[in-house]
């Protein structure tokens, strides 16, 4: 079934009683200004007269169940006409998981909200506490428990390299996410924002930059936590803007294809593990999904070169196998 079209709208910092360390939402979204009953008629207008049906509206940014209620409504009120015609089918909003109560899902739900995204970013209280969350691991686990209590679909957010963090708190993390079983993971490695708290910190030698270096080693090792869990991860970094490009990431780990350098790290250490028992010299053929191809063989062959250099080999092939999913497969290891 193909997936709805989504409708982004952005509320940047709208209801946020904490100023987390790393967050200035406005240039994370590259939307300068909440949005407003009006705009949620307008962009869905301009999507009923493109003769679209059935798109998903989305309240992305902020935390939509902290504002007052009279916001709240006004901007799902907004769209109510739009889900008569079937022009939406389906709502989807972001919040903070101590902004969650089972009233407040029973009446969003009455408006046609089908997906909760909780920001949980850690689930150590130390790295929550240093980075300026404001909540607990625990409010997030009872937030997400009210999610699915109240049939909703959970999606949890996560992020890596925050203060406070190392690789193994990250890791342990991404486990106790998993533990909860989300619909879908978004995975944000730390990047450093323009006049946030944590630039200062970071200038001032008060936290070491999360690289993009970091940011694949971390992921390689979290995203396989998910997959064996069978969670999919629909988002793994910052989804690049102008802002952020023109030099509002100022450090840390962003990058354009960081989902493609994670998936490609994944696979480098699989090909290592079947390499491994591969006698020196030989040429050798990996068999992967067609769609890893690519990932498998890295950018700039960057994979290939590395696994033929560190296990003395005389060549590497990769050949697309259908049905492989995630797995790979030694199909050749001859002289």
């Amino acid at each position: 079934m193909a997936r709805a079209r989504i409708i982004p709208l952005f509320v940047p910092h709208l209801g946020c009683p904490n100023g987390c360390v790393f967050c200035d939402q406005r240039r994370i979204s590259g939307s300068p200004l909440p949005v407003s009953g009006a705009d949620v008629s307008s962009a869905l207008s301009a999507a009923r007269d493109r003769g679209e049906r059935g798109v998903e509206l989305a309240f992305y940014g902020g935390s939509f169940t902290a504002v007052g209620l009279d916001i709240q409504r006004s901007l799902l009120e907004a769209a109510q006409p739009f889900r008569a015609d079937g022009t939406v089918s389906s709502i989807r909003l972001s919040t903070r998981p101590d902004a969650v109560t089972a009233d407040d899902l029973a009446w969003l739900r009455g408006y046609g909200v089908t997906t909760v995204e909780l920001g949980a970013q850690s689930m150590d209280d130390g790295v929550l506490l240093a980075s300026g969350r404001g909540h607990t691991a625990a409010q997030t686990e009872r937030a997400a428990g009210l999610v699915k209590d109240a049939g909703l679909t959970l999606i949890l957010q996560m992020m890596t390299g925050l203060p406070g963090s190392s690789r193994e708190t990250d890791v342990a993390s991404a486990r106790r996410i998993a533990a909860l079983a989300p619909d879908g993971v978004r995975i944000y490695p730390t990047v450093i924002v323009r006049n946030t708290p944590l630039e200062d910190m970071w200038r001032a030698g008060l936290y070491a930059e999360h690289t993009v270096a970091d940011a694949v080693a971390v992921c390689a090792d979290i995203l396989p936590i998910f997959q064996a869990a069978g969670i999919p991860v629909i988002r793994l970094g910052l989804n690049p803007t102008d802002e952020l490009t023109a030099g509002g990431a100022v450090a840390g780990a962003y990058h354009p294809a960081l989902g493609e350098l994670v998936r490609s790290e994944v696979l480098r250490r699989r090909a290592a593990a079947l390499l491994a028992k591969v006698p020196p010299g030989a040429h050798v053929t990996l068999g992967v999904a067609p769609g890893l191809v690519s990932a498998m063989t890295g950018q700039h062959r960057s994979n290939i070169a590395s696994l033929t250099a560190e296990f003395s080999l005389g060549s590497i092939r990769v050949k697309p196998v259908e049905g492989a999913g995630e797995d790979m497969v030694l199909v050749d290891a001859g002289p």
